[in-house]
């Protein structure tokens, strides 16, 4: 089985959890105002902004960056910022500004039964295209971590919501261990302590598809790569017996139902800077029935993609790619949200904004168990104020 009750790490009971629980990295990557506000927010308190690296400003990092983060790490551990809450999971209730309740399950996954290769038939599958050169800046964060805060999300397939369900309408008798508002509009949060960890697995057991999966990667593909990476190489190193129980071998994500009410999958737009007009009459040749727009000067122009979500991203990607590779100095963001996507190119006037079609869920396991991983950031699990916020840790070495 790919779950294990892993060794959660909480902050201790005194520290403020509004200025501990950040964003995930992976957000609001052309905002910088973003990162400067949760910056004041956190301040000097113990935070997860402290222990994790922004993506906003992953192209600027440097050893001694790195260094610093990790040496934050073992500062908290060190200090007892950290308390282990012992071998369980955690049941998540989650409200945001589109949703009143979002709940998940706080686990770890075994890495030897995660692929991200197409056509694989593991238990743990990548819902996108994975990109082979995002891992290496990556794991120069994560190779010598002493531990992992997670904003991975991976989805299962559980239509009559048993499991996840029957934990949350018996949630008054978990011990609850935290319940605070997120900081920068991210809405509240509520965590309890799940101990029958055994139980859970066993019904996790009764959900794997006939193709052998359990879960998909629904947010953090990339992350859950590196990780997989990073414990190819501590592995080597390792004897059999020793690969067994190593803390590296499995990573600390959340587990949501598919079909849960408050997870929705929107789309993800893209924004262009200093795109040239050959590219923008070719995105706007584009043929289909849907309606999206494209931005720019602080207007909209109508666009007609392929009903088809999927291949509208791909046609779309695909002509971004290829202009990129001619051009060097066209780059490309992945916006969620139409709000974000206009802000985004009113600051920076010479960009464009083309906004593409939302997946129906509905579609999502079928379409991954037959067909494989989509194009990346074909969609996004809610909007970008909605994505998991760093809270629980474990340890990995």
């Amino acid at each position: 089985m790919p779950i294990i009750a892993p060794n959660i790490l909480l902050p201790r009971k005194d520290i403020d959890l509004t200025k501990w629980a950040v964003i995930a990295c992976d957000q609001f990557t052309s905002e910088p105002d973003y990162w400067t506000e949760v910056a004041n927010i956190a301040n000097n308190a113990p935070s997860t902004l402290h222990i994790t690296l922004p993506e906003i400003y992953l192209n600027k990092v440097t050893e001694e960056t790195i260094e610093e983060i990790n040496n934050t790490m073992n500062r908290y551990l060190s200090e007892g910022i950290f308390r282990d809450i012992g071998k369980c999971f955690v049941l998540t209730d989650r409200a945001t500004p589109y949703a009143k309740h979002r709940i998940g399950l706080v686990l770890a996954i075994d890495l030897e039964q995660y692929e991200y290769t197409v056509g694989t038939k593991a238990a743990i599958r990548a819902t996108e295209g994975t990109i082979i050169e995002r891992i290496p800046p990556r794991k120069k964060v994560r190779i010598n971590a002493p531990i992992e805060l997670p904003h991975i999300m991976v989805l299962f397939n559980d239509k009559k919501n048993k499991i996840i369900g029957n934990l949350y309408n018996n949630r008054e008798n978990l011990e609850k261990l935290y319940d605070f508002d997120l900081n920068m509009g991210g809405g509240h949060i509520t965590g309890y302590k799940v101990t029958e960890t055994a139980k859970v697995i066993k019904q996790f057991n009764t959900l794997v598809g006939e193709t052998g999966m359990l879960f998909a990667v629904g947010d953090g593909n990339h992350s859950l790569a590196t990780a997989k990476s990073c414990w190819d190489t501590i592995k080597q190193n390792l004897t059999e017996e020793q690969r067994l129980t190593h803390p590296a071998r499995f990573a600390l994500v959340e587990a949501v139902n598919i079909y849960d009410k408050g997870l929705s999958f929107e789309p993800i737009h893209r924004v262009v800077f200093n795109p040239s007009e050959e590219l923008v009459q070719e995105i706007k040749s584009i043929e289909g029935t849907t309606h999206c727009e494209l931005y720019r000067n602080g207007k909209s122009e109508k666009l007609a993609l392929p009903a088809d979500p999927v291949e509208a991203v791909e046609k779309v990607q695909n002509i971004i790619d290829k202009y990129i590779e001619q051009n060097p100095e066209i780059k490309v963001d992945y916006v969620h949200g139409m709000k974000n996507v206009k802000h985004v190119v009113d600051e920076n006037p010479d960009s464009i904004g083309i906004t593409l079609p939302a997946f129906d869920k509905a579609m999502f396991f079928d379409y991954i168990e037959n067909k494989g991983a989509m194009p990346r950031k074909t969609f996004s699990m809610g909007e970008g104020v909605e994505k998991r916020y760093y809270l629980e840790a474990k340890l990995i070495k």
